[in-house]
């Protein structure tokens, strides 16, 4: 694989060496057009027994490899990213659609993680305990977990497995890294600057193709010892499921339904561009985009007014042309599903202020959709859209806000708009949520942690929760005379 490939052929990266497979049934197709773009390998058995035995072959020694010494390859791969992020950001568009803009802001997302890992891993301290006696010594040390299973979505198809593997290799763990089979040249790249950094042989694998085949070999292995998923509800259960019954930690980063609650006493203005830029980023697909917004009563004509106009205005193309703002939906599957949702909520009542259908064309193409006043059982108030779909409702009352606002399952991320600082503090105490944004939408950065409560999972990615995650606590009680 060379950086110099217009869209690299997909190809597994196992012990230090891109590998071909026998095909499997996937095809990575451009989302813009419909076409094409490569055929996916399916990782076979003595692969992934490779991929395993690499693994634990290279954890007995890059655990050994001082911090320092890891810090400084892992920053060298942050700067191999962003020396490479025109030829990334557009390999990740082709794959997976977003436009240029957000492409490259993903790949130096990801980049920043890589600088951040390597300059904390320096820092994983332990502690000494006081002792009860003369002569005792109590220390408690993190060690690495061992190595890694790591499971990564679509979506943000290289700052996400990024997050997971440049975390892993600072803990001092090795890791084998299974990335969604509808954007592989993403993790390729990932896989590419980790070697071109210095990351040894073995430290890093990834395979492709079948999810599940290939899900469940890795965390059955007695090798892993690690398990670390982004996906839905549903994948996160069975995950947690076969982890648990190998004993395997895990964290799982999986679904949301992010509620908003707009108060009559917000910055209007920066509430509404707030929202129509984060609500209609990578169309939608974002696990912590704001989804059910609740509006106040007395501002509540007024914003709808604005947010409509600003989403009606939201320019949708190929993520190639400079003018698009907004992208094609992945996966076709992943648009039928978000019309079914419009056409539901209609169906039981909401108003479909814009948007709200498939175009003529080629591509996987839904425009920015805004519904008002839907009804409480449609799918969309209930189900995460994962799509281009704005629900606005309003509320007189801040106690029933709330409850909407927990109803469901899911805890993943919540905001609120409000300029009264006592307000901010108490609704936001009240939200079951693992992240609240209150007048702010930024989560996901690499020095703060990423968590979610209920169905949404649990474990950290970020911060120093995150490397945490990949450690071990050990207690050494020694006595000399």
């Amino acid at each position: 694989m060379k950086w110099t490939e217009p869209y690299p052929s997909p190809r597994q990266f196992i012990d230090g060496r891109w590998c071909d497979g026998p095909p499997s049934a996937f095809q990575v197709i451009d989302p813009a057009s419909g076409d094409v773009l490569a055929a996916i390998p399916d990782a076979t058995e003595r692969e992934l027994d490779l991929a395993l035995s690499s693994a634990q072959a290279a954890f007995a020694s890059w655990a050994k490899v001082p911090a320092w010494e890891r810090g400084a390859i892992l920053a060298k791969a942050g700067a191999i990213l962003r020396r490479e992020i025109e030829t990334i950001a557009r390999w990740l568009t082709l794959e997976q659609g977003k436009p240029l803009a957000e492409a490259r802001a993903e790949v130096n997302a990801a980049a920043d993680v890589f600088v951040w890992v390597s300059e904390e891993c320096k820092r994983t301290y332990g502690r000494t305990i006081p002792s009860r006696m003369p002569g005792l010594r109590q220390v408690s040390e993190l060690e690495p977990v061992g190595p890694s299973a790591l499971f990564s979505p679509w979506n943000f198809p290289i700052v996400l497995p990024t997050r997971k593997v440049a975390t892993a290799l600072a803990a001092g763990c090795s890791c084998i890294l299974k990335p969604a089979e509808q954007t592989p040249a993403s993790a390729m790249a990932l896989a590419l600057a980790c070697h071109e950094a210095g990351v040894p042989r073995g430290a890093l694998n990834m395979v492709l193709g079948d999810p599940q085949r290939i899900s469940s070999g890795l965390i059955r292995s007695d090798v892993i010892r690690k398990v670390s998923l982004t996906g839905s509800v549903a994948v996160g259960r069975a995950v947690a499921r076969l982890a648990g019954e190998h004993l395997k930690k895990c964290t799982l980063e999986l679904g949301g339904h992010a509620p908003v609650i707009v108060f009559g006493d917000c910055d209007l203005e920066l509430a509404v561009a707030t929202l129509v830029r984060t609500k209609y980023r990578n169309a939608g697909q974002v696990c912590v985009s704001p989804t059910r917004i609740l509006v106040e009563d007395g501002i509540a004509a007024a914003f709808t007014e604005r947010f409509v106009a600003e989403a009606g205005g939201i320019s949708v193309g190929s993520g190639l042309d400079p003018a698009s703002q907004m992208g094609p939906l992945t996966t076709a599957r992943r648009r039928a599903a978000v019309d079914a949702m419009v056409r539901d909520a209609e169906k039981l009542g909401a108003k479909v202020l814009a948007g709200g259908n498939i175009p003529n064309g080629p591509g996987h193409f839904y425009p920015a959709t805004v519904l008002a006043d839907p009804a409480p059982a449609a799918d969309a108030m209930n189900s995460e859209p994962f799509g281009p779909i704005a629900l606005i409702s309003r509320f007189s009352d801040p106690g029933d806000a709330i409850a909407e606002a927990n109803r469901l399952p899911m805890g993943l991320a919540a905001y609120l708009f409000t300029n009264h600082l006592g307000k901010a503090r108490s609704i936001g105490e009240r939200l079951q949520s693992g992240m609240v944004g209150i007048n702010h939408i930024a989560f996901g950065l690499p020095e703060t942690p990423m968590c979610g409560v209920k169905d949404s999972g649990y474990g950290h990615e970020g911060s120093v929760e995150g490397i945490r995650e990949y450690m071990v606590t050990k207690f050494i009680n020694e006595y000399s005379r």
